[in-house]
Formats: C-alpha cells, sequence, structure tokens
C-alpha cells in the first residue's frame, strides 16, 4: 500500500491540520508521533526505504525495540504537514534493543524527527506498559489558556486536576486520572524527558510550564479530544479569572464524587480529599 494513501497517515496528517487550526502550533511549535502497529507496518514494508545509519537515541528503550514510528520532523511547521507530508514527517524504525533509530521515510528534503523525540519514545514506552500496548498517540501543543494558568497556580497535579474538573462537568469523564505537571526544564533534556514519563505514567496528559502539553490516547481522536477538552477548561478559568468576580456557584467536590458514580469512573485516589 502507499504510504500516503494508509488510514493511520492520513489520521496523523488530519490531527496536524486540526491542531494548526485551533492556534496551538505557532511557527514549528508541538510534534506529533505515532507508534505504527504490526499490520500497519507490514501493509507499508514494500515502501520502506532500507534506512539509512542508525543514530542513538541517549537511552535504552527495550518496550520499543524494533517498532515503527510516525513522527514530525523537526523545524517543521504543522501547517506544512497537509501541504506536503512527505517533507514534513518520517518513518523512523527503532533496532533490536531500542537503543537507535533510522529513516525509512520522509523528510524529503533531508532532516531528522523533532528534537523532542527522545520525551516521546519515553512517553509511548511508559503508556505501552501502562496500557497493556493500547496507546498509541503521543501529542504536544501548545494550547494558550492551559499555558497561561501555569503562571497563576502552584506546579501541582491535584491543584491543576481540581480547578479543570470543575470547569466543565464531562471533565472528570474525559481524564478521571486528572493531569500530571512538571517543573520547567530545558525543552528536548534528558531531565524533561524522565520527568515527562515519570508524570505520563500515572496520567494520560502533563503539562509543561510556560510551554505547553502532551496529550496520549489510543487513537488519534482521543489524543486530540484529551487536549481539546483540558484546553478547553482552562479557556473557561482563565475567562472566569479576568472578570475579577466573585465565583457564585461551582462544580463541587460531592458533585464530583456524584459524576465518579453515574459515570462508572474512579478519580485519582487523594485528589478529592486532599491526602
Amino acid at each position: 500500500m502507499e504510504i500516503l494513501k494508509s488510514a493511520f497517515v492520513k489520521e496523523f496528517i488530519k490531527l496536524t491540520n486540526d491542531g494548526t487550526r485551533m492556534g496551538w502550533h505557532e511557527r514549528n511549535g508541538g510534534n506529533l508521533s505515532y507508534r505504527i502497529a504490526t499490520e500497519e507496518a507490514r501493509e507499508i514494508e514494500g515502501e520502506l526505504s532500507p534506512g539509512g545509519e542508525w543514530k542513538p537515541i541517549g537511552r535504552a528503550l527495550p518496550d520499543l525495540a524494533g517498532e515503527f514510528f510516525l513522527v514530525t520532523g523537526t523545524g517543521k511547521y504543522f501547517s506544512n504537514v497537509i501541504l506536503d507530508p512527505e517533507d514534513n514527517i518520517t518513518i523512523a524504525e527503532l533496532d533490536a534493543e531500542g537503543r537507535n533509530y533510522r529513516q525509512r521515510w520522509g523528510l524529503s528534503r533531508g532532516g531528522a524527527p523533532t528534537s523532542e523525540f527522545a520525551s516521546h519514545l519515553v512517553c509511548h514506552a511508559a503508556k505501552k506498559r501502562e496500557s497493556g500496548g493500547r496507546s498509541r498517540v503521543v501529542y504536544h501543543a501548545h494550547p494558550g489558556n492551559i499555558i497561561a494558568m501555569t503562571f497563576l497556580l502552584p506546579l501541582s497535579d491535584r491543584v491543576f486536576t481540581l480547578e479543570l474538573w470543575r470547569m466543565i462537568s464531562e471533565c472528570s469523564i474525559v481524564f478521571p486520572k486528572g493531569v500530571g505537571v512538571t517543573e520547567w526544564m530545558v525543552p528536548g533534556s534528558e531531565e524533561m524527558a524522565d520527568a515527562t514519563a515519570r508524570e505520563i505514567a500515572k496520567f494520560d496528559a502533563v503539562i509543561w510550564p510556560h510551554h505547553g502539553m502532551f496529550a496520549t490516547g489510543a487513537t488519534f481522536d482521543e489524543a486530540f479530544g484529551l487536549m481539546y477538552t483540558i484546553e478547553k477548561a482552562a479557556e473557561i478559568w482563565i475567562k472566569i479569572k479576568s472578570t475579577g468576580m466573585p465565583i457564585l456557584q461551582s462544580i463541587t467536590v460531592d458533585n464530583l464524587k456524584a459524576l465518579e458514580q453515574a459515570f462508572h469512573i474512579r478519580l485519582t485516589e487523594g485528589f478529592l480529599s486532599g491526602e
């Protein structure tokens, strides 16, 4: 099958376009990766090149050994993916130990996977373990309202989660685990990758202060929908704060417990009790 006709490639391109339309990808901001399923890799195998030299990831990720990833390129603009996908995205293969990668398709005018490829891979490894292989998408964007919140709230998983859960009734249903929050760190660094991996093992979304957010999912719709829901809640929070008026009513802890029972979800232990 031609790579650009594959369903997963079309969905990948759609997400990059959707994110662009939301205004989350200024210039070359943000990145996206997809862990290609075995049957999907077989379908396109004949279209892949033999691959160039193996390049180090910087760590061993045995859980991802031999896997293939579709990923945006470093310095590439999300807005250009739909116009010329073969020049803006790439398929990379990991070696048998999960220590190195090589490019097998894409970036036709040269280039490399996103500079935050290591952060994506450690997230994929953590979510593959945590989800039993179900999770395949890692999406990083720069949604403005969630970034604004990181200037105003303590960088606490519990604090951010409760504020977001209280904005829209659907929030606790869409992300019952809550959201993780790291300290500010240099993007693309090993320190940032490790901190993100620790948080993503507990949550499906992780906020990078003054930078953006990572969202994960089994499908592109799931990852994009998670990012969209959290950012919409953040937008409501920012609008409320901007009025300067006192809050007269909101979703309470008892309301959240009622949602937990009604929708048969399990909210993260300790977040409602403050433990």
